[in-house]
């Protein structure tokens, strides 16, 4: 029999389940009008942003691959070595860092190096050679220590040079071939018979018995024209002959003899017309003495005529010491006149013999085979000398690959120790690396090399950069082309630490930032009234607004710079729900 209390709360428990059921029955139940109500759209309500204040920074954002920057396909410019056999690798490059002055491979046992050059290796640098290239060399040697001149002459100090250089990597520099010695030795000797046979003809040809006696008349000419040069020579040295210095010389005798005799005269002229006053002593006594002057006119007219006389012969012996200096002037001259006509008598008969024994030398047999022989002699020495400019120590086309910037970086190797070299042997980069990548046109207007950069990894980290080049410049050879119309760029990171090459990274380039934190508000929330005027909506009351007019200013991420009756934390309208 069931106790009451287990018969009550069987009871309470049917009660309860009974009610339940009722509710759920009745909740899931509805009137048309209920239903319409539940299903009708809520109430509308505006969707506001709130306004912040911080920098905003405008970028440009664009994909691209990090790599090492300015790829150079590498190609040898001719033949390694001294001769045109097969050219086969006998060591490949190696990737990775690569110095000037390094060996870059080996072909034919012989060494490739890498120097630092614009002008591309397009010839056999050999002795005489001339060029911007030659002096691109010696500007390498010397940055590598082993000096050379900066002539642009391959001589003899820039080929010690070259020496060194090959010498420091344990190589010989190219040396002439066995061929070029060959040659070189048959064009010497080449040059010898020549002038053996010249020497021959000349011999024969003075040795004939029909021009010897125009030999001798050109001898005797010859001679002739020196005697008179020095007759010539001689007077010309001397003012006056033996005979006319002994004239001379006895007028001026005569000038002083006759200038003797005129002082003498004069002096005793001046004696007569001068005399010495005379007196006449008295005995001493009380009488005082008394002096009577004595009054005598000499006759001096004698003595004036000597004065005269003196005078007349000084003047004679003057004016014949003038003839007598004229007289050996004019002497001088007609011997000299007479001198120089025999030069010039003796030169044209020196002229005369000479032409009648060249043709007579002509019109001989040997004479002809003297001047055969003399070209011949000429054209050997051209062709000796034409294959001496380029005989001797040499660089081979395919032994320099002149790089613009090294050090750099051996990216690509194209070849393998065994084969034959044909096209590209390898890819340089530079050391340093480089983003390439593509923006629109419109974007691409905004862009300005120098500008400041980021670059993003996929591990999250970012790193500084700029902008390198924009349009063609930009462009990186090897590299994919960009899609129509669009515009590649480059960036350079600032430092390579950390960073991997064939890594894909997103890049943001600054085009423009506000110096200072300013207002920023969502752009949709900025609306341009019928004015021209720029407003926002300020939410100041659930769902109540005012219009604020701003002025805008830097654009950015979907942001925009504000300023007007506006507050951070303020809230704006950016579209009703």
């Amino acid at each position: 029999m069931k106790s009451p209390r287990r018969l009550l709360a069987g009871v309470i428990a049917g009660v309860l389940i009974i009610a339940g059921a009722g509710w759920a029955v009745g909740a899931r139940l509805r009137s048309p009008a209920d239903e319409a109500a539940r299903r009708a759209a809520p109430a509308a309500s505006l969707v506001t942003a709130p306004v912040e204040r911080r920098k905003l920074v405008s970028t440009v954002v664009l994909s691209g691959m990090l790599e090492y920057g300015s790829p150079l396909p590498i190609s040898l410019a001719g033949v390694v070595g001294g001769t045109a056999e097969l050219q086969r690798a006998t060591r490949a490059p190696k990737k990775g860092r690569i110095r000037e002055g390094a060996v870059l491979m080996e072909v034919n046992g012989r060494p490739v190096f890498a120097l630092r050059g614009t002008v591309p290796m397009h010839r056999t640098l050999a002795p005489g050679s001339k060029g911007d290239d030659v002096k691109q060399l010696q500007r390498a040697l010397r940055g590598l220590g082993f000096g050379a001149p900066s002539s642009g002459v391959f001589d003899s100090a820039t080929i010690a040079a070259v020496t060194r250089m090959y010498a420091k990597k344990g190589y010989e520099a190219q040396q002439p071939t066995l061929a070029d010695r060959q040659t070189h030795d048959t064009l010497r000797k080449a040059v010898q018979t020549a002038q053996a046979t010249l020497a021959t003809e000349k011999q024969a040809l003075d040795q004939g018995r029909d021009v010897l006696p125009l030999k001798v008349k050109l001898d005797n000419t010859k001679n002739d024209l020196a005697e008179a040069n020095a007759a010539l020579a001689e007077n010309e040295a001397r003012e006056l002959t033996a005979a006319d210095e002994a004239k001379v010389a006895a007028a001026d005798a005569a000038v002083r003899a006759a200038e003797e005799a005129l002082l003498t005269a004069e002096q005793a002229l001046d004696a007569a017309r001068n005399p010495t006053p005379t007196s006449t002593p008295t005995p001493t006594a009380t009488v005082t003495p008394t002096v009577t002057p004595v009054s005598f006119t000499p006759d001096t007219s004698l003595l004036e005529l000597r004065v005269e006389n003196a005078r007349a012969d000084l003047a004679a012996a003057h004016e014949a010491r003038e003839l007598a200096l004229r007289e050996a002037g004019e002497a001088r001259k007609s011997r000299l006149a007479e001198l120089r006509k025999s030069v010039r008598t003796a030169k044209e008969l020196v002229v005369t013999a000479e032409q009648e024994l060249r043709r007579a030398r002509q019109l001989s047999p040997a004479r002809l085979k003297v001047s055969h022989a003399k070209k011949d002699v000429a054209a050997a020495k051209e062709m000796l000398a034409e294959y001496a400019r380029t005989y001797g120590v040499s660089i081979p086309p395919g032994e320099v690959v002149f790089l613009p910037k090294l050090p750099a970086r051996v990216q690509k190797v194209s070849v393998k120790a065994g084969q034959r070299i044909e096209d590209e042997v390898a890819t340089v980069t530079g050391s340093t690396f480089t983003v390439s990548g593509a923006v629109e046109p419109a974007e691409s207007e905004l862009l300005r090399p120098g500008m400041a950069a980021g670059i993003e990894l996929d591990t999250g980290r970012t790193y500084p950069a700029s902008l390198t080049a924009i349009g063609e410049k930009a462009k990186v050879p090897g590299a994919e082309e960009v899609a129509d119309g669009s515009q590649p760029v480059l960036l350079t990171p600032s430092s390579g630490k950390g960073l991997r090459p064939g890594v894909a990274v997103t890049a943001r380039v600054t085009v423009g930032a506000t110096k200072h934190p300013v207002l920023v508000v969502p752009v949709v929330a900025v609306i341009t009234s019928a004015d021209g005027k720029a407003r926002v909506r300020v939410e100041y009351a659930t769902d109540r607004t005012r219009d604020v007019e701003v002025r805008t200013g830097l654009t950015a991420d979907g942001n925009v710079e504000v300023s007007g009756d506006l507050k951070e934390g303020d809230r704006v309208v950016v579209s009703n729900a």
